[in-house]
């Protein structure tokens, strides 16, 4: 009897120690899939233009969060926060030069956290911002289409291997050389196949990982990222032709919202580094329109990429052992405020789309309007994992909400985004916003200062195309007093 219990024991310690499964207590893999600046147009979030049939049928077997929000709307520091569950001002990542382990260096990221418990850890695609990879995160080299991959060494995370390969793949190539602070065409309807652009090839790659990943047995984490709908705006062309161009809606308002600061827009000035882009705002309607028809083409191009993840888990038999969770880094602006890209504290560019799919769901297609972050997303694939819950984290588990969609856990969403000097100020700016199911504020300080150079309060209810800002107006003062109490303190230069 005494050596019975003794087994059972030793089993139970197996089946959690790194490397060691017991097939009763497999833990589910991760398939994490990121996408490069997807705001919500899609079929599952309610879009009567969108052609997204792989990413919807992604949606119906997990939850949509519908009010999720990235930390500051720009890759760098969002894609960091939500690796490390920790926010912008902790990481200090607040640009696309800095690697949160200036910060952190003993920072265990999201995929890092998983291999120190027995899980294998891939990356392919862009995951972090290009450049400022964390080869600590993962079990292998960090793997691009283009052949470039990062050293695995922690003491190396800045080294980059480059160098190109046989059958190298870029967007480019279809394009006309660069010229000179150009960075090529903003939009081309390509002659390439799926395969011949970087996100295809993506594809491929995952597809012949999970098959390897099946027949070795060892729980993984797999993400993979994909480029597009960033800029350019490349895609073959039979998804430019799933798409009436003359049917995607233009923003109702193109201009900043009556009483803002200037400085909460921008100057368009990523889209302006692009070839067919003159200069000045706002740009001439039929460009508009093109553009917006090459955002759309590029979507459905990437939701079929992501179909051939899905079927690739079907085809392996891993579906039923996987948690699925799709996001994209940002949201992105079409023309609204007369914005494109992001790099605003606005709600097109920090919402974003975050669905999330686990094994054996209570709610499958639910869509759960309650306020979620990209830093729940961590501590919540460690909860349903069922990894002992990692300690220092900035977000919360979001477990409770694939239960019950209609449940909350959290009060407010926070964003950032940096600023030059605006008004008054003597120096750089910071403006947190702080969404609640109602109201957006957003609070303008001095960087490293409470010093409050400009105050932005939108009615997202009554007000959701944010056309009017209601800070200085009576009455709302209890509103402005309440939502400033989640302002974190001023973070330094």
């Amino acid at each position: 009897m005494l050596n019975q219990k003794l087994i059972t024991v030793a089993c139970v310690w197996l089946a959690w120690w790194p490397g060691v499964l017991v097939a009763d207590d497999r833990r589910p893999n991760v398939l994490m899939i990121a996408v490069d600046d997807l705001r919500p147009d899609l079929g599952c979030y309610g879009s009567p233009v969108a052609k997204t049939p792989n990413i919807d049928r992604l949606a119906a077997r997990g939850v949509v969060f519908s009010r999720a929000y990235c930390q500051q709307a720009v890759c760098s520091p969002s894609r960091t926060a939500l690796m490390t569950g920790l926010r912008p001002d902790t990481t200090r990542v607040w640009d696309l030069k800095t690697h949160f382990r200036e910060a952190v260096p003993d920072c265990v990221t999201l995929p890092q956290y998983f291999k120190a418990h027995g899980y294998h850890a891939a990356a392919l695609g862009k995951i972090y911002h290009r450049g400022y990879e964390d080869g600590a995160s993962w079990s292998e080299s960090h793997w691009y289409p283009t052949g470039r991959t990062v050293d695995t060494d922690p003491a190396d995370w800045t080294k980059r291997i480059t160098g190109s390969v046989a059958g190298e793949v870029s967007e480019y190539a279809h394009d006309e050389p660069r010229i000179a602070r150009k960075k090529g065409r903003a939009f081309v309807v390509s002659d390439k196949t799926d395969d011949e652009l970087p996100d295809g090839a993506t594809a491929a790659e995952a597809e012949r990982r999970l098959a390897t990943l099946a027949r070795d047995g060892t729980p993984f984490f797999l993400a993979v990222g994909f480029a597009k709908p960033h800029l350019p705006f490349v895609a073959p062309k039979k998804y430019w032709d799933l798409h009436d161009p003359d049917a995607i809606p233009a923003p109702r308002v193109d201009r900043l919202p009556e009483g803002a600061p200037e400085f909460a827009g921008h100057e368009n000035g990523e889209l302006h580094n692009y070839q067919q882009i003159p200069p000045g705002n706002p740009l001439p309607d039929e460009l508009a329109r093109r553009l917006r028809h090459g955002y759309h083409a590029c979507v459905s191009y990437t939701d079929a990429q992501v179909g051939r993840l899905l079927d690739a888990l079907d085809r392996e038999g891993l579906t039923a052992d996987t948690v699925v969770v799709l996001w994209g880094d940002h949201g992105w602006q079409l023309g609204e405020h007369g914005l494109w890209h992001k790099h605003t504290n606005f709600e097109a560019a920090t919402r974003s789309p975050l669905i999330v799919a686990a094994p054996h769901p209570k709610a499958a297609g639910a869509t759960c309007p309650a306020l979620v972050e990209f830093v729940d997303v961590y501590p919540t694939l460690v909860d349903l994992c069922g990894l002992p819950a990692e300690t220092g984290l900035a977000g919360t588990s979001l477990r409770p909400l694939l239960d019950d969609p209609s449940a909350s856990v959290k009060a407010v969403a926070i964003s950032q985004y940096p600023r030059g000097k605006g008004g008054n100020a003597a120096g750089p700016l910071m403006g947190y916003s702080i969404r609640d199911p109602r109201w957006r504020l957003t609070v303008w300080r001095e960087t490293g200062s409470a010093r409050v150079v400009a105050t932005e309060l939108y009615d997202e209810t009554n007000d959701p195309d944010e056309t009017r800002n209601l800070a200085m107006q009576a009455g709302h003062a209890p509103v402005i007093d309440r939502l400033s109490r989640y302002l974190p303190e001023p973070a330094g230069d």
